[in-house]
This record gives structure tokens, C-alpha cells and sequence, in this order.
């Protein structure tokens, strides 16, 4: 008996060891800043455009840094490129996973000759942004609020606001979406986000591992806790949506391998608010703009249109 006894304390001592290992080695693979090795390198080719934006967009002639300490104490950074004529607009955008403010000059450019100040935070964690952790847009929806309140203090108490996002940025602005927003944001417009961090991380253990998400996605998720202050089951951009009342423009690839195309659907249906949806066909992740530029500027253009005061 003394011996079975013993043998189910050092089973159990083993098995709890195994797995806060194994959390935490999730925790370092997925939510750490760092290089990330499943993140496909097969970029195509630069067009000619994307190089135009690109040499526009990194021009210090045209853009300032901004700066603001989050309320956890994290000084992070952003790109402000003014309009060339002051029209009382201004968009916030947010970019994706292990991106940059720096990998969003097609974006900043698109709004920018619409007539828009355009706002290009890095992430915590990201860029020049402090941060040892990625928030996946739920600690980052904070740093938004800040940033808006920034480009009222700015650019005054009469600025409108439009929140822009790609990926984890998509994400972010539908996790901004449901906190208490001012007057001045009138519409967000989110490009292949994901419905939760949980569904997320969830198909990616699948995909990348052939793994079940339990017992890896709750033991991870307390680690994350742990060290970074927050459980995957909080970041859950449905949640927000049901409480946003902003219109919002829902965009994603049906090709998308990466946060899988019948995302759509799931936060569309999240929010009441005045809603549209667009499925790009032959989009992969993030893919949309390239796609057809023209037409995705036209579509971004349309749906602002009908919200702008």
C-alpha cells in the first residue's frame, strides 16, 4: 500500500511537472516577443506601389513620433503622419502579430490620401513599444483608449476618429470596440481578426502540433496569468461586440489558413451595431489588400463615407 502510495505522489508531482513545463513553453513559443518561426517568410515580390508607400511612409520629413507611458508603466511608441490638409479626421491603426508600425505603410497611405491624420502605434512588445509579453489585443485595447484620448488632447476635442485593424490588430480595434468609447470614434473597420484568443490559439495547436486544446490551452492560459497579468478566456473579441455600438466593417480572406475565413461570420454576428461584411475571394491571411488595392481602398473608402460627420 506504502508503495502505491508513494508511486501516486511521484505520479502526480511528475504529471504537474510536466505540464507547467509544457505551459510554459507554449507561453514562450506563442505570447513572448520573438522571432517565430511559424510565421511563413514567403513574402511575394514588392510591387512598385508598396515600394512608393514605403519610401513615403518612412519619410521623417512627414511623420513624428508620439509617445505614451500605458497605465502598467510600459513607454510605447507610435508614427503620427499629419494630412496635408487639416480635415478634422484622424485614423488609429493597429497592426498584427510580431508586425510592426513600420509593416503598415500600404494602410497609413490608403487613409492618409483620403484625408486623414493617420496614428501607427507599435504594440507592447512590438517595435519600439516596451513589453515583454503580446497582449493579443485584449491588454492592448487599454494602450488604444490612450491613444485616442492622445489624439483629442492633440489634435482637439472636435477630432473624428476611425479605428483600423489587421490580424491582431483586426483583434485589437474589436476588442476596443466594447469599452467606453467618446463621441469622436465613429466607426472601426477590423481586416482578418480572430473571435477569440482561445478559439485562436486553439487551432493553432492543432495546426501546428496535432495537439487537443486540453489540458495545453488551460494550463498555458494560467501561466499567462502568472506572468502576464491576463487568462486567454478574457481576450474574447465576441464579448466586446456584444456591447460596441460603433458601425463596423468586417473584412477576411475566404482563403485564410492562418485565422480560419468562418471567424467572419462568428464576429459579425457578435455585434446589433450598423454592420458590413466583406469575403475576399482568393485571400489568404492578410492578403485582402493585396488582392486588389484599388478595390479594397474603394470598398474602406464607401464605408467611411456613409459614417463621417
Amino acid at each position: 500500500m506504502k508503495f502505491f502510495k508513494w508511486f501516486s505522489i511521484i505520479f502526480v508531482v511528475l504529471l504537474a511537472g510536466g505540464l507547467i513545463y509544457a505551459g510554459n513553453y507554449f507561453y514562450e513559443y506563442a505570447v513572448v516577443p520573438s522571432e517565430k518561426d511559424f510565421l511563413s517568410s514567403d513574402a511575394k515580390p514588392k510591387t512598385k506601389e508598396e515600394k512608393a508607400n514605403e519610401r513615403w511612409y518612412t519619410d521623417e520629413n512627414h511623420r513624428e513620433n508620439w509617445s505614451l507611458h500605458s497605465h502598467d508603466g510600459l513607454k510605447l511608441s507610435a508614427n503620427f503622419l499629419p494630412a496635408e490638409k487639416q480635415k478634422g479626421k484622424t485614423a488609429i491603426l493597429a497592426h498584427g502579430y510580431m508586425d510592426t508600425a513600420e509593416t503598415m505603410a500600404d494602410y497609413a497611405k490608403m487613409y492618409h490620401d483620403m484625408g486623414y491624420n493617420v496614428l501607427v502605434p507599435d504594440a507592447r512588445g512590438h517595435g519600439k513599444s516596451e513589453g515583454d509579453y503580446i497582449g493579443f489585443g485584449w491588454h492592448e485595447r487599454k494602450d488604444y483608449l490612450q491613444w485616442i484620448d492622445q489624439v483629442l488632447e492633440k489634435q482637439g476635442r472636435d477630432e473624428q476618429i476611425t479605428l483600423y485593424g489587421v490580424s491582431m490588430g483586426g483583434a485589437t480595434v474589436m476588442m476596443v470596440s466594447g469599452e467606453k468609447l467618446p463621441k469622436n470614434v465613429v466607426s472601426i473597420i477590423e481586416d482578418c481578426g480572430y473571435a477569440s484568443v482561445n478559439e485562436e490559439l486553439t487551432y493553432q495547436l492543432k495546426e501546428l502540433f496535432d495537439l487537443p486544446a486540453f489540458p495545453m490551452i488551460p494550463i498555458t492560459s494560467l501561466v499567462t496569468k502568472v506572468r502576464a497579468g491576463y487568462f486567454f478566456g478574457e481576450a474574447d473579441a465576441t464579448k466586446q461586440l456584444a456591447e460596441n455600438t460603433r458601425p463596423m466593417f468586417f473584412i477576411h480572406g475566404k482563403e485564410d489558413k492562418f485565422v480560419p475565413f468562418a471567424m467572419l461570420d462568428e464576429v459579425y454576428q457578435a455585434t446589433n451595431a450598423p454592420k458590413e461584411k466583406w469575403a475576399v475571394d482568393n485571400a489568404a491571411h492578410a492578403d485582402s489588400y493585396k488582392q486588389n488595392p484599388e478595390l479594397y481602398k474603394e470598398k474602406i473608402q464607401d464605408f467611411l463615407t456613409k459614417y463621417d460627420r
